[in-house]
């Protein structure tokens, strides 16, 4: 048995769907069972990762844990070392782990000391490990869907900076790679985007999806930064911060995709369009 806790986040569901085309028998753990969209033969079960104790009928019975962190979560809310405690317990050998890529690049920054402490406490757990470490995801741009839909405007706090981005589903293939084969036990891995895309050009590249053009305004400015964390979903859609909004130079990019998965690496472009009706949504309604 596999479980997967937040399965109803971009990571999180694109590996349940991984997992059970493999026909692996699945555990999808969400806080709101309601609203999970996973396919037929998963086993759906209410947890949530603040509350560790709430975890152990989804660990009964496993063998390999997915865990996504943020920096916030180790920080202010979820007992990291509680949960690995509860899974070594329940007999849960391998667990994989997303961290951030700002554990390696910039450990000294708040989310990159957090990653950090968070996969010390995963080094620490007695399981067999394998760390993801993802840089931003492209689909921290669903932050910009409310003001597409309204006004056709993508309003951005800085676009000097150019950043390769991840496809959530590039993380969740190299997740179900180190959680179903052998010789990923104690690995660390960085993916990134193939290419490295300012706001603007994502903007662009949305546009183009979309087929429509969208007007671009730059806002570097503190309201702007705080208007934009209101608007991130509640999910890991906006995972940990916008390495390009604090003026973080973005990596290079990284063939862990090919390496791990047999695949290039997704690009944003893709992502776009096979999200594009996200960002049309409220223009029809």
């Amino acid at each position: 048995m596999f479980v997967v806790t937040g399965a109803n986040g971009s990571v999180g569901n694109a590996l349940v769907r991984n997992l059970r085309r493999a026909g692996h028998a699945t555990r999808a753990v969400t806080r709101d069972a309601k609203r999970t969209v996973v396919p037929e033969g998963t086993e759906v079960v209410t947890g949530d990762l603040t509350k560790a104790e709430s975890l152990r009928p989804a660990l009964h019975g496993a063998q390999a844990l997915f865990l996504l962190m943020t920096a916030g979560d180790v920080a202010n809310r979820v007992n990291l070392p509680s949960v690995l405690a509860l899974a070594r317990d329940a007999g849960v050998k391998r667990v994989v782990v997303v961290s951030s890529l700002l554990a390696g690049t910039h450990p000294h920054t708040l989310p990159g000391g957090g990653a950090l402490m968070g996969e010390q406490f995963v080094r620490n757990s007695g399981l067999e490990w394998t760390i993801l470490r993802p840089w931003e995801f492209a689909s921290n741009v669903m932050a910009w869907v409310p003001t597409i839909q309204s006004e056709g405007v993508v309003r951005v706090v800085t676009s000097g900076l150019p950043s390769v981005a991840v496809h959530p589903g590039d993380i969740a293939d190299v997740a179900f790679h180190a959680l179903t084969e052998s010789g990923h036990a104690r690995a660390i891995y960085p993916l990134t985007g193939p290419e490295a895309l300012t706001p603007q050009q994502k903007a662009h590249a949305i546009s183009v999806a979309l087929g429509r053009e969208l007007t671009f305004i730059d806002q570097n400015d503190t309201q702007a930064l705080a208007e934009l964390a209101k608007q991130a979903p509640d999910d890991d859609s906006v995972k940990l911060m916008i390495p390009g909004v604090c003026g973080l130079e973005s990596p290079a990019y990284v063939p862990t995709m090919e390496r791990i998965a047999g695949m290039p690496a997704r690009t944003f472009q893709q992502w776009a369009h096979e999200h594009v009706n996200a960002f049309r949504l409220a223009r029809s309604a």
